[in-house]
Parts: structure tokens; C-alpha cells; sequence
């Protein structure tokens, strides 16, 4: 081993995080005023979405759960949730490892995650991330992945 891969670390501890918030909500449903924008990539392979939402979000969409979600359950690698649509209940199958956000407004609390998932062979990832800061003077190629707290910090 030629090092810690803390990146990979880092986000499992996050999704530790949402699976557990997820998992208590699935049992006790959301306490208070709390409740989730959840965004997910689309086009994880792992990801299972109506058709007409893949249509209309190739790449990247938010969910929320709030009011009206039923089913939903926790698994060690994804979670599912049933969701309104116009009317009709839609499954929605999303991967930890598809998950780009996760915030409870109610509380002033977000995670974003940079996704991951190859195509199975050789681990190559499927889509690059686009950098939501290349002018960030912590961060160049060669320095590897600065994750900063500041900005989920109270101000």
C-alpha cells in the first residue's frame, strides 16, 4: 500500500452519515420540520429512475423527502424511496455512490459528494466530475483532493 486513500476515506464516513439519517427516517419517519434535497447522478449505472425522469435529467437530478415519500429503505449500498410524480408512485433505486448532495435545510446542513462508479472492467470512471471550483488556489492537480470543513461550518 502506497498510502492512505483518503478521499475514499472521507467519503464513506459521509455516506455513513446519510445511511444512518435515511435509516432512522425509514423506521421513525422525519422528525420536526426536517426533511432532505437529496442529488443523485442519473446515469450511474446502478441507478433506477422512471424512464421520463432519465429523459428529462441525463446527467443529474434532485429529490426531495418531505411529504409525500413512501417506502423507503436503507441498504448497505443504496436506498429506495417510493416518490409522487404527477400523481403516480414511481421506485427510485439510488447508489451511495451516486449521491453529489445531500442537505436537511431545516437545520442548515449539506454534504456534497463526489460520485463514483466505473464501468465494471477496469475501473474507469464513467464521467469526470466537473470541478464546481477550478480557480480554488488550495487545489491543482498535482496536490490531490483538498476537502475543506469551512464550508459546512456554522458562520
Amino acid at each position: 500500500m502506497d498510502g492512505f486513500k483518503y478521499d475514499e476515506l472521507v467519503q464513506q464516513a459521509l455516506i455513513s452519515v446519510v445511511r444512518t439519517v435515511l435509516s432512522d427516517v425509514s423506521k421513525n419517519g422525519l422528525p420536526g420540520s426536517h426533511h432532505f434535497y437529496i442529488r443523485f447522478r442519473t446515469d450511474h449505472p446502478k441507478t433506477k429512475i422512471p424512464r421520463f425522469l432519465k429523459e428529462r435529467h441525463p446527467e443529474e437530478v434532485m429529490i426531495v423527502i418531505q411529504y409525500q415519500y413512501w417506502n423507503l429503505e436503507v441498504n448497505d449500498t443504496y436506498f429506495s424511496v417510493d416518490l409522487s410524480f404527477n400523481g403516480v408512485h414511481e421506485n427510485l433505486v439510488i447508489p451511495y455512490s451516486a449521491l453529489t448532495a445531500f442537505v436537511d435545510p431545516s437545520v442548515k446542513f449539506a454534504l456534497q459528494f463526489t460520485p463514483s462508479f466505473s464501468d465494471g472492467n477496469d475501473g474507469t470512471p464513467l464521467f469526470r466530475p466537473k470541478d464546481d471550483n477550478p480557480s480554488d488556489e488550495h487545489a491543482s492537480e498535482s496536490d490531490g483532493k483538498i476537502i475543506s470543513l469551512d464550508n459546512f461550518r456554522k458562520k
